[in-house]
């Protein structure tokens, strides 16, 4: 009977140790899975959560960095006057306008540009055709800026050459304007845009058309569906996704442009390019007052309002099947 309890509480005392050690070795796989994702939870805490919520603050502030006074809270004086502003809703409007004009070339362009590399069969031509549409992504923005500002040069721009000297269809003194805040301006960085990220955005979608069941276009010809219907009702439906990512993605970087607005507009207020990340780094850090409780209200209005936009674009090009 006593060899029988002894042997009872040596199992139980042997179950309790095993069940230690386990739950100390869960204990270690959980704190070793954590040790991994720490640099990149204190990269996106330090790099993007803490920037936002300072941003913040900051709006509901009289901050001003080159002061020595104290940041004041004003609650929602900053919000109140931005609001009031009508340059503040000219700027939303100018930079939704561009956001228009360029949107639909990085959709349509890059899909027609994707079908037509898709079916090409040679494997080196299509790796050629890959790479040659990649070009203008690899190239340094700054390089890109010159390029194309060269390139609509009111004097000496090979574009309004092409018009006024080999085409005759203008004269020097009406030739067009392209920069300099003219009604121009906008396409025409509207249309470096697009150029520039042609071949980025093609890739997208030949990726897209990649994921695509061969038999799936082949069994709709043999029925009898004609080129478009089989590109409406059978690829473009599998491509949704593809084009919601691109959407939102450029939705957000037009909307949110501003080095190109600083090198082909300037801080001219009548300007197409003053839109509100101009307005807000013009009052932040251009104007001398230096306000930036009131510029930082500016940015966190056009986030709340591009935010609105993205959650409008997601259901719209959300997949269907």
């Amino acid at each position: 009977m006593e060899q029988t309890i002894a042997a009872n509480r040596l199992s139980t005392a042997t179950h309790r140790v095993g069940a230690r050690a386990a739950h100390a070795r869960r204990t270690r796989e959980r704190v070793s899975s954590w040790m991994f994702l720490l640099p990149a939870l204190v990269f996106f805490i330090g790099y993007q959560v803490y920037p936002i919520f300072r941003v913040l603050w900051i709006s509901f502030t009289d901050y001003a960095f080159l002061s020595n006074r104290p940041a004041h809270w004003v609650w929602f004086d900053n919000y109140a006057a931005a609001l009031h502003d009508p340059l503040m809703w000219v700027s939303l409007w100018r930079a939704l306008e561009f956001t228009l004009m360029f949107l639909p070339g990085t959709i349509i362009l890059p899909l027609l540009l994707a079908i037509l590399v898709d079916r090409v069969t040679n494997p080196r031509l299509a790796t050629l055709y890959r790479v040659v549409l990649l070009v203008p992504a690899v190239i340094p923005s700054t390089l890109v800026f010159v390029l194309w500002k060269w390139m609509y040069n009111f004097q000496t721009g090979p574009i309004n050459h092409l018009l006024v000297d080999v085409l005759g269809l203008f004269t020097l003194q009406d030739a067009p304007q392209w920069l300099g805040g003219t009604p121009l301006t906008l396409p025409s960085i509207a249309i470096m845009e697009v150029w520039w990220g042609l071949g980025y955005h093609t890739i997208f979608f030949i990726a897209g058309l990649a994921a695509i069941p061969r038999d799936l276009p082949e069994a709709a010809r043999i029925d009898g569906a004609s080129e478009w219907q089989v590109f409406w009702h059978v690829i473009r439906p599998r491509l949704a996704p593809v084009m919601m990512i691109l959407v939102v993605l450029r939705f957000g970087s037009a909307m949110a442009v501003i080095d190109e607005y600083l090198i082909f507009g300037g801080f001219n207020r009548a300007s197409p390019t003053y839109t509100w990340t101009m307005f807000m780094y013009d009052q932040a850090f251009k104007t001398g007052m230096w306000r930036q409780g009131f510029g930082a209200a500016i940015g966190m209005i056009g986030a709340i309002a591009m935010m609105i936009v993205v959650a409008f674009l997601l259901r719209i090009f959300r997949p269907r099947d």
